[in-house]
Parts: C-alpha cells; sequence; structure tokens
C-alpha cells in the first residue's frame, strides 16, 4: 500500500505552509510519516501557518529562505523524501519582478539539488512545475512530446529548475521526479489574490458577491485538479522508481471553460458576471486553450483525477466559507 511507503518516514516539505505543501502535511501525517516544513513565509508566496492549524503539534516547521544555503545544508540531511514545492507561481509577478523569480524559482532549485548532492545522494526528490512551460499549445491534448516554449519569465525559470532535478539525478543518482501541474485549486489555496490561478480568485470573488471578469468571453479550455488528486499524484510518483529520471503531466477528463467553471460557483454562490476585453498585460502571457494529455503519467502509476469540477467546487467553497477570517 501507498500509506506503509511513508509510514515512520523522515519527509522534508519546501514551500510547506502552502496550498500544496499544507494538503500534502496532512496526509503524510496522518500515514505516520515525519514531516519538516521549510517555508521563507514571504507574503506574497502564499504561505499561511493557518494551514496547518489541524496538525501544528505534529510537524516540525523551519522559516527560513532557499537563497540561504546554510539551512538547506542542514535540513535536507538524512530526508528520506523530499518533496520541492516552494517558488513564486505567478506569470505576471514574474515579469514584472523577473530576477526576483529567477532567484526563487532557479537559484532556490539549484542550492536544493546541490545541499542533496553534498549532505543526502540517497533522498528521493519531486519538483513541482507548471504546464507554462509548454507555452501556447500548437495541439491539443498536450503531451510531453510537445516542445517547450515558454511565454513568461516563470515559465523558462520553471522548466530550468526542472531540468536541474533531472540533470542531477542523471550525473549523480539525486533521484527525482518532476510533475507539470496545471489549474489545481481546493482548500488551503491563496485565493485573495490571483497569484495563485484563476480558480482560486474566481471562488473568492464569488463567496464575497463581486462581479467576476471574464476576459474575452471566457471560453478558453482548462483542465482543473482538485488538490486531493495532486496530492495523491505526488505521492504515487514519489514512491515509484518508475517514475524517477522523468517529467509528466497531469490533467483532467473532460476541459471546461472559466466560463462553465463560473457557472457551476453560481451553483453555491449569488454575483454578476461580466465580460470584458484583456487587458494588455495579461493579452501578452495568456496561452488560450489549454488541456493536458497524463496518460504517460497513468500508465507509469494508475493514477487519475476521482474528484469532478462540480465536487471539488462544492467541497472549496465549504472550506473557505468555514475559513472566511483566515483566508478572504
Amino acid at each position: 500500500m501507498l500509506r506503509e511507503r511513508f509510514q515512520g518516514k523522515n519527509v522534508l516539505i519546501t514551500g510547506g505552509l502552502g496550498f500544496l505543501g499544507s494538503n500534502l502535511a496532512l496526509q503524510l501525517v496522518e500515514w505516520g510519516a515525519q514531516v519538516t516544513l521549510l517555508d521563507s513565509l514571504v507574503p506574497q508566496f502564499g504561505g499561511n501557518p493557518c494551514n496547518i492549524a489541524p496538525i501544528a503539534d505534529r510537524v516540525s516547521v523551519n522559516i527560513s529562505d532557499m537563497r540561504d544555503t546554510s539551512s538547506l545544508d542542514i535540513l535536507v540531511r538524512q530526508r528520506d523524501f523530499i518533496f520541492n514545492l516552494a517558488g513564486q507561481v505567478s506569470h505576471g509577478d514574474s515579469m514584472r519582478d523577473p530576477q526576483l523569480d529567477l532567484a526563487v524559482n532557479c537559484v532556490s532549485t539549484m542550492n536544493l539539488v546541490e545541499a542533496c548532492r553534498k549532505h543526502n545522494i540517497q533522498a528521493r526528490l519531486l519538483y513541482t512545475s507548471t504546464r507554462q512551460v509548454y507555452g501556447k499549445p500548437r495541439s491539443l491534448p498536450v503531451d510531453e512530446t510537445h516542445i517547450p516554449a515558454p511565454i513568461d519569465v516563470n515559465g523558462i525559470n520553471k522548466l530550468a529548475a526542472e531540468y536541474y532535478h533531472l540533470l542531477y539525478d542523471q550525473t549523480y543518482g539525486l533521484r527525482s521526479t518532476v510533475l507539470r501541474l496545471t489549474n489545481t485549486y481546493g482548500p488551503r489555496q491563496k485565493i485573495s489574490s490571483a497569484r495563485q490561478g484563476v480558480a482560486g480568485i474566481f471562488i473568492c470573488q464569488a463567496l464575497r458577491g463581486e462581479t467576476i471578469s471574464l476576459y474575452g468571453g471566457g471560453g478558453q479550455l482548462r483542465d482543473f485538479n482538485y488538490v486531493d488528486d495532486v496530492v495523491r499524484a505526488m505521492l504515487l510518483a514519489i514512491a515509484s522508481e518508475e517514475c524517477m529520471g522523468r517529467f509528466f503531466n497531469l490533467g483532467a477528463s473532460p476541459p471546461e471553460s472559466l466560463a462553465e467553471f463560473v457557472e457551476i460557483l453560481r451553483e453555491h454562490c449569488q454575483f454578476e458576471v461580466r465580460q470584458v476585453p484583456f487587458p494588455e498585460d495579461s493579452r501578452l502571457i495568456d496561452i488560450g486553450d489549454y488541456y493536458g494529455d497524463y496518460s504517460r503519467f497513468q500508465e507509469a502509476t494508475g493514477w487519475k483525477p476521482e474528484v469532478s469540477l462540480r465536487e471539488g467546487i462544492a467541497r472549496s467553497v465549504n472550506f473557505f466559507r468555514q475559513n472566511k477570517e483566515s483566508y478572504w
């Protein structure tokens, strides 16, 4: 069983107070792992101590920055599994402050793999990348043979960080795998800004009763993954020898338009919708329709998404309604 693979194991999660890291930590603690969370708590990156409230007394938390090598040299020692989830994920922010994006996504990742090479070559690593590395799809669905062509700084830096992991796997035997995530949403997401994706800000605006603006009419197709499905994918990937040294897409089928996402939200919240032209800064980095082919990962691990968009939105709205003060 997958649970037994992690029971009693020593796990480090970078970005551990964030959206993905905290949900992953909840599962690992339930399964009996010894979990340490590393987070810089830079405000715009999404780390939130409230995210780990149910397990705060059962995890170790280290507040430090991965751009500082001294803390990493200590933290990576004797870890069985390291989930590298830290990073800057806002595409717009990466264009406004490319040097910060470079430091947080590339320099930090290089520091991590170097620390593991020197102090814990036996660890298994997983890195969460983004479908943004593909840029504007040439064909749909996008599979892993699609040539990467990022259209923003974040996509370039996330692609580079992928290859640091894969290079160290190939060259030094530091076992690593990469998951290219799509639109992930769910409890503990930073929904008060658009920095963690359109799904979160739509949920926040719906809960507040604000008007939701659909750029270009909202017909853009996307595949949405509920966070529990993504957590399960991360656990399967890092536990699988077949995944080591490789990268994989996640995704969902069928794809849904942004307008359809908003219509499902209207089953739970009252708000208005308006169609507006694309702002220039958003138009420049918009990729149009995107949905991924996750069959390679399904073949390697048996994974497929289990939570439908309608069910995932219902769970998300319920969570954020019950935790208003902490999130929106």
